[in-house]
C-alpha cells in the first residue's frame, strides 16, 4: 500500500503534493532578519563534518489520536541516527542564539498530509502503510528555508550546505 492507494478514501487527510515533501530537521518561528546571518553561521558549524546519508520511507503513522488525528506521516529507515544527531546539533545552534526551539524530541518523519479540524477523519488510514518500504535515496544537502504563509505558501532558500561523503 502506498499513499496513492489512500488518496480518496473517506476520512483521508488533505494530502501534501509530493513535490512539496521535505524532511524538517528544525522548525523555527519568525527569525528577525538581523539575526539570520548569525543563524546561517551557527548552522554552518552544526552541519560541518556531517557525512551524506541514505534514507528511505518506512511505515506510517499519525500525530494526534485515532479519533482526532492531525498529521499523517511516513517514517524513515536507514541512517536515522546521524539524522537525529544533526537535528540535535541544529537545535543546539539555534538555542545558542537564544532562538525559541521546541522542547519535544525530534521524531524523524515525512509529513504526508494534515486532517482538517472538525472534518470527518479516519486516523487508522496510515496503519495501512505499516509494511511499506520505499526506495533508498541519498541525502547530500541540508537547506535553510524561509517560509511565507498564506493561501499559497511560498519558500525562499536562505542557505544550503553539502554533506560530506560517507566513509
Amino acid at each position: 500500500m502506498t499513499v496513492a492507494g489512500l488518496g480518496d478514501l473517506p476520512g483521508a487527510p488533505r494530502w501534501t503534493a509530493p513535490d512539496r515533501w521535505h524532511l524538517t530537521l528544525l522548525f523555527l518561528g519568525a527569525v528577525p532578519s538581523e539575526r539570520v546571518p548569525s543563524l546561517v553561521s551557527a548552522a554552518t558549524r552544526a552541519v560541518e563534518g556531517t557525512s551524506s546519508m541514505t534514507l528511505r520511507l518506512a511505515g506510517g503513522g499519525r500525530f494526534g489520536s485515532v479519533r482526532r488525528p492531525q498529521v499523517a506521516w511516513a517514517g524513515l529507515d536507514g541512517d536515522v541516527d546521524p539524522l537525529v544527531a544533526l537535528a540535535a546539533r541544529l537545535a543546539d545552534a539555534a538555542r545558542g542564539l537564544r532562538l525559541p526551539v521546541e522542547d519535544r524530541p525530534f521524531r524523524p518523519h515525512l509529513t504526508l498530509g494534515r486532517w482538517r479540524p472538525r472534518q470527518p477523519a479516519d486516523g487508522t488510514l496510515t496503519d495501512r502503510l505499516a509494511a511499506y518500504r520505499g526506495p533508498v535515496w541519498p541525502v547530500t544537502e541540508v537547506r535553510l528555508w524561509e517560509s511565507h504563509l498564506g493561501a499559497t505558501p511560498t519558500y525562499d532558500l536562505v542557505a544550503a550546505w553539502r554533506l560530506g561523503k560517507q566513509a
